[in-house]
């Protein structure tokens, strides 16, 4: 890949710190925009430059693209807090700094949605992040759309069950997925710079139903193997309640994690860090969720 001057935007955040890491090691010009400095310490001034920046307000954004030839947003949320809403961040902050994008001249625009984001559009989580992948395609600037499994970081939620010795499945657990890890998948990004890739769907090297993902994090803690799978319909009844009876600060991140279980989420296979490694890890750390 050619050396190049490259925006970051979310570069705090799981995915942000190892694209970080991979843009750096691969020695080029970067320029990370973060809300608190202190949360990212520069150990590389060569190639780094750290910027203050709130992506949900434009002022703070204005010519920070001055110079740069692409931008790769992971700028999302997947609970909301703080009084923000997926609209705020996923839609409105992208926006922001695409205007920014559009007014310098960048070459590129990377953006992070999600696995089948376009199919599940219904879904809060996907709403924002969609109606942002619409306005790209139609920036008139290059674009990337990422569309990765789920991460590793998000398969704690099994961990967190098999810690206390049982998880639990809606349905038969046969349903695969092969979640992917930060660094494969910041190298899978990073690989794409160079090729005119529009949109692209990844996931890790290993494709396990969900009976087997809950195996590997009862192994992690050396548990037996208390696996119980609750009837479909108390997935379907407990969707239908969240959306009804809470707030969307509550049901958002439930909703999409129960709708995404349902069924086969299966992505071309990439990398070569395995779940099965992470638990074991996690676990031997204590685990902390």
């Amino acid at each position: 890949m050619k050396h190049t001057n490259i925006l970051l935007a979310g570069a705090t955040g799981y995915l942000g710190r190892f694209l970080l890491k991979v843009l750096i090691e691969k020695q080029n010009q970067v320029v990370a925009i973060v809300r608190n400095p202190d949360k990212l310490k520069n150990s590389n001034e060569n190639y780094l430059e750290v910027k203050q920046a709130e992506v949900t307000n434009p002022e703070t954004l204005r010519d920070i693209c001055k110079g740069i030839d692409i931008v790769i947003s992971t700028v999302g949320i997947t609970r909301q807090k703080d009084g923000v809403t997926y609209m705020d961040v996923d839609y409105q902050a992208n926006m922001n700094l695409l205007d920014e994008a559009k007014k310098s001249g960048v070459k590129n625009f990377v953006y992070v949605s999600a696995i089948n984001g376009d199919k599940y559009r219904h879904l809060k989580i996907f709403e924002a992040k969609e109606k942002f992948v619409d306005a790209l395609k139609i920036s008139g600037l290059n674009y990337t759309i990422v569309r990765p499994n789920g991460f590793f970081s998000d398969m704690k939620d099994f961990l967190q069950m098999a810690k206390s010795g049982r998880v639990y499945l809606f349905g038969s657990g046969n349903q695969k997925f092969n979640p992917i890890h930060g660094e494969d998948l910041a190298r899978a990004i990073i690989e794409t710079l160079d090729n005119d890739v529009k949109e692209f769907t990844v996931g890790g090297p290993d494709v396990l139903s969900l009976n087997e993902i809950s195996q590997l994090a009862l192994n992690a803690f050396n548990k037996s193997n208390k696996i119980t799978h609750l009837p479909d319909f108390i997935r379907r009844l407990t969707i239908w309640g969240l959306r009804n009876f809470t707030s969307v600060k509550t049901y958002g991140p439930i909703e999409f994690f129960l709708t995404l279980m349902a069924e086969d989420n299966i992505a071309p296979t990439y990398g070569n860090h395995h779940l099965k490694d992470f638990y074991i890890e996690e676990a031997k750390k204590g685990f902390k969720s």
